[in-house]
């Protein structure tokens, strides 16, 4: 009997960073999950991408939202209608 990996295609960099956001998110095929799980476990530049890649979405998770001032909401609210119109 075949071992899941064994069927796996061998992805690319680039394919595997793409895949990144999913993978966050667990919204991989089982198919998809498996060949990125094997790029990962053998490819330490995308190992640290990952790393890097959850450091910042949990950073950016931490950053503090200010609230736009009423005057600059509506001065871009008029320039978004003139020029969109």
């Amino acid at each position: 009997m075949m071992s899941p990996e064994a069927g796996a295609r061998s992805l690319t960099c680039r394919e595997a960073i793409d895949l990144l956001t999913d993978y966050l998110e667990a919204a991989l095929t089982p198919e998809q999950l498996t060949e990125l799980e094997a790029h990962l476990a053998g490819c330490r530049p995308c190992q640290a991408y990952l790393n890097t890649y959850r450091q910042t979405k949990a950073l950016i998770g931490r950053v503090e939202r200010v609230e736009m001032p009423a005057e600059m909401r509506q001065r871009l609210g008029e320039f978004l209608m003139k020029n969109l119109a």
